[in-house]
């Protein structure tokens, strides 16, 4: 059972990008993709750095991308789970 983490993966992407530690932040999707029974091997995943909406308390916000390598569309609850809020 995934233990709980008060921060949504999107936050912990963008925490990553801001402390310069972008390099693991695929290996972080990859590993929540595991929790969630998928395949990270059937995903490409995409970062897109944006800036933070008006009143935020950050600078940037790292939208994440999935594409799956078959062609197929990613389903959208996966996608909008892996850029929830909070």
């Amino acid at each position: 059972m995934p233990r709980y983490n008060p921060y949504t993966l999107q936050m912990q992407i963008t925490r990553m990008f801001e402390q310069g530690q972008s390099l693991f932040a695929t290996m972080k999707v990859q590993d929540w993709l595991r929790e969630r029974n998928e395949d990270p091997a059937a995903y490409e995943i995409l970062f897109h750095q944006k800036p933070a909406p008006p009143g935020s308390q950050e600078v940037l916000v790292v939208e994440i991308e999935l594409k799956r390598r078959d062609g197929q569309p990613v389903d959208g609850w996966l996608q909008q789970q892996v850029n929830e809020h909070g």
